[in-house]
């Protein structure tokens, strides 16, 4: 994945456990020690500043993209030389995956989840070819999985499909998903 770039999404908090954080800059590193540029939420606060901060002080490049109404609110990281502004938060997703060649989500909130989620989801209708992983730190993304079982157990999603969105506990589960990769087959009506 030389000279390619990750849509990282996280939180704008750092959550209540040390493990997050931990996490989060060993992920950073693990980007810039794999030439990978980060493409993020251009956020300053919690896991997303601390995300951008590291991969920036390890020498690392960081491309952010944030709509104008929360660059207005202050929320940009303010030592970012790359940061698009978008008019609103739909274009920032869709403009996140185009600049990316893989996702991944650190813990997060519904926003986390929810961009994650879309991510996969165009994945299965042939509109993103990316890789999508849940970095699962401490089991906190244990529930979510159980509910894409759920949905395989009622034929909702096949095992297939299913197989092609990542919950890893490891950077070495990361990136042997990611370099394995192919995208779902897209279905037929």
């Amino acid at each position: 994945m030389k000279n390619k770039a990750v849509a990282v999404y996280c939180g704008a908090a750092t959550g209540n456990q040390p493990a997050y954080q931990s996490a989060t800059v060993e992920l950073a590193h693990w980007l810039v020690k794999n030439h990978l540029t980060l493409v993020y939420g251009g956020g300053g606060v919690g896991l997303m500043g601390l995300l951008a901060r590291t991969v920036l002080a390890a020498g690392g490049q960081v491309q952010g993209v944030m709509p104008q109404a929360l660059v207005d609110r202050g929320a940009a990281l303010d030592e970012l030389s790359d940061l698009q502004v978008v008019s609103n938060m739909s274009i920032r997703k869709q403009r996140m995956l185009e600049l990316a060649d893989a996702c991944i989500a650190l813990p997060g909130g519904p926003g986390t989840l929810e961009e994650i989620a879309e991510a996969y989801s165009w994945t299965r209708i042939g509109a993103n070819a990316n890789p999508c992983v849940l970095y699962n730190v401490n089991g906190y993304y244990d529930p979510l999985q159980r509910m894409f079982a759920e949905m395989v157990n009622n034929d909702f999603l096949t095992t297939q499909d299913n197989a092609k969105l990542c919950f890893a506990r490891s950077l070495a589960e990361i990136e042997a998903f990611i370099k394995d990769y192919t995208p779902p087959t897209v279905r037929k009506y």
